[in-house]
């Protein structure tokens, strides 16, 4: 695997790959990675010539400096699950070399961008687009890789391809969970131990839903959810939305969209670790 830190490096180790017809997967990261990343690299290795995987703390999605500051970076362990992975380049730029001067582009894409957390985190989305944008622009991606547990990023990135005619498959890719459920996150090392033994009720409350909600309204489940996820000393409800799959807003009937998602974001801690996973319905 090589490691590149510029674009003009990356660019020159993709040239031959695109000049005989190859296909690129690209699978964008802020590092920290863990098995739920190493998941999405097995499956752009499974499906393309080429994989591409960038690592890179964007500052322009965090509109919570101490955020930024807290996330853990581990470029060495990094590289090296990537190598077990079979990726064939690691793009690791600075921030300078990203943004040479300040992203002044506005990407807005209402209602998408602009419930649960677009509603909460303002900026954060059209971080997300400055640098998805930027990196599809670079490498040309066949096919670009996102795991579901962000599942309104996503939604946003389809909105912004759309926009900007990029020409590349979106591959959202299944939430890999620990063994007690635990939605894998670059933030759950940030847990202590005490914290780290709470923060599967999350998901238990998310599952528990499901039955629940064959029997009682939408507005009756949201309740349930936050009220059971609440009694747990220590874990402290954000929102919880129930939404329909594609438009991501809010429904207030099972049966109102062919695909319909529960979007939760928690507090864990005294810290607070924000946590955020989601559950589909149908």
């Amino acid at each position: 695997m090589k490691l590149v830190t510029t674009i003009k490096e990356l660019q020159a180790e993709l040239d031959a790959a695109r000049s005989s017809g190859q296909s690129i997967g690209l699978v964008p990261t802020m590092g920290a990675l863990h098995r739920g990343h190493a998941s999405l690299v097995e499956r752009s290795v499974s499906e393309n010539d080429v994989t591409v995987v960038s690592i890179f703390l964007n500052p322009t999605q965090f509109n919570d400096k101490s955020d930024l500051e807290r996330y853990p970076r581990t470029l060495d362990a990094d590289c090296a699950l990537l190598e077990r992975c079979g990726a064939q380049i690691a793009f690791a730029p600075s921030v300078a070399e990203i943004y040479p001067a300040p992203d002044t582009r506005h990407f807005a894409y209402p209602p998408t961008d602009a419930v649960m957390e677009g509603a909460r985190r303002p900026g954060h989305f059209n971080g997300v687009c400055q640098i998805v944008s930027k990196l599809f622009a670079w490498v040309e991606p066949t096919r670009a890789y996102f795991g579901e547990k962000d599942y309104q990023q996503i939604a946003v990135i389809r909105r912004m391809v759309a926009d900007l005619g990029f020409t590349l498959q979106i591959v959202p890719c299944a939430c890999i969970r620990e063994a007690d459920g635990l939605a894998m996150s670059s933030r759950n090392t940030l847990l202590t131990p005490a914290e780290r033994a709470i923060a599967p009720h999350i998901y238990e409350a998310l599952k528990a839903s499901r039955e629940f909600g064959s029997a009682h309204s939408v507005t009756t489940t949201i309740q349930y959810v936050v009220s059971r996820i609440n009694a747990v000393p220590g874990l402290r409800v954000e929102y919880f939305s129930i939404v329909d799959g594609e438009s991501l807003l809010d429904v207030s009937d099972w049966d109102e969209a062919p695909s319909v998602v529960g979007c939760i974001t928690v507090y864990c801690g005294s810290k607070p670790i924000r946590l955020i996973d989601h559950i589909k319905y149908h």
